[in-house]
């Protein structure tokens, strides 16, 4: 079998997961990685035995031994290594968000049109169980029809310090459960009215956000997203859904309950299920994203568990729903 050769453009936290993940697939054969800090990059390598380095993307993309690439970089530093991966003519899996503005997304989507090569974006909880099962009954016609949605997706200050001087807490996981819930109803979004603030003035982006959507089939949605739990907060993620229909009802908790660790510094629920390592080994659902990504590629096949259109159309929806968050009024999407 012929392995997929694959370089990983961003080695933060979660790039370095990626890297991580693909040396363990066994569809994948991690050839190159990319970072801008020389220092990390050397660290990374070293770690994980990979031979090929750069601190361009440009020329990591121009190396023809490469197959596919994973961007994980800031969403702000999306659109432009995304753009020369498609002209290059690799597979390109991209972390989500698409991108920080719809204007950048619709360059990557008019991009695709002259490519034939796989493309995805990384919306992870799409390839999580509880949520898969969830669409699966709703598909089955088991709660009827949707009338009204709400999640949260709350996190300690101590996870996100590092996030807000670049995303919002609203945006950063608000698109999440939103395209989720735009998954489970096949609806848009009409209107939407959104709330947020900032606990911690000397951070870029609000660390708390609400937003109301109502639906063109009639459901209600409310996605919230605290980033300003208190430090000994037990939680890696405190997920949480509510899916009512006019025959059913769907409650997910996915904060990780199932796996409680008492020690002297308190109670905790670690993150057990995304990006766990068992044994040595990478486990979860970022594993299972990967690999069915890899899947597609071998296959020839584009990506259906979701389309560059749904990963577009979920920004435009959680950024209008930032515009309605700063002029403070319910703001109509464009029929």
């Amino acid at each position: 079998m012929n392995r997929i050769r694959c370089g990983v453009i961003g080695l933060g936290w979660f790039g370095e997961h990626h890297v991580d993940t693909l040396k363990q697939l066994p569809l994948a054969e991690l050839t190159a990685i990319c970072t801008r800090n020389p220092v990390r990059l050397h660290e990374v390598a070293a770690k994980y035995g990979v031979s090929q380095t750069y601190t361009d993307y440009r020329e990591l993309l121009a190396n023809p031994d490469i197959d596919l690439v994973s961007i994980v970089t800031h969403v702000g530093d999306h659109l432009e290594p995304t753009l020369a991966a498609i002209r290059a003519g690799k597979h390109v899996f991209l972390e989500k968000p698409m991108a920080d503005s719809v204007e950048a997304c619709d360059q990557i989507l008019a991009a695709l049109q002259s490519t034939n090569k796989a493309f995805m974006v990384g919306h992870i909880c799409r390839f999580d169980s509880v949520y898969a099962l969830a669409k699966e009954e709703i598909a089955a016609g088991s709660l009827g029809r949707i009338i009204s949605l709400h999640a949260r997706r709350n996190l300690a200050k101590w996870i996100t310090e590092s996030h807000l001087p670049k995303i919002s807490a609203l945006f950063g996981d608000g698109v999440h459960d939103l395209d989720l819930m735009l998954w489970y109803t096949g609806a848009k979004p009409k209107t939407v009215y959104a709330q947020t603030s900032n606990s911690r003035p000397h951070l870029p982006h609000d660390d708390l956000g609400w937003a109301m959507f109502r639906f063109d089939d009639g459901a209600i949605a409310v996605i919230e997203n605290v980033w300003c739990l208190p430090e000994n907060a037990p939680f890696a993620i405190d997920a949480r859904m509510e899916i009512i229909g006019t025959e059913g009802a769907i409650y997910i908790d996915n904060s990780g309950g199932q796996y409680t660790l008492l020690t002297k510094k308190g109670l905790s629920y670690p993150q057990s299920t995304y990006w766990p390592k068992v044994h040595g080994l990478r486990r979860g659902y970022l594993k299972e994203e990967l690999d069915y990504f890899l899947k597609c590629v071998l296959a020839g096949e584009a990506p259906s568990v979701i389309t560059p259109q749904e990963s577009r159309d979920v920004v435009h929806a959680v950024l209008m729903a930032e515009r309605s968050a700063r002029e403070n009024r319910l703001v109509e999407f464009s029929p």
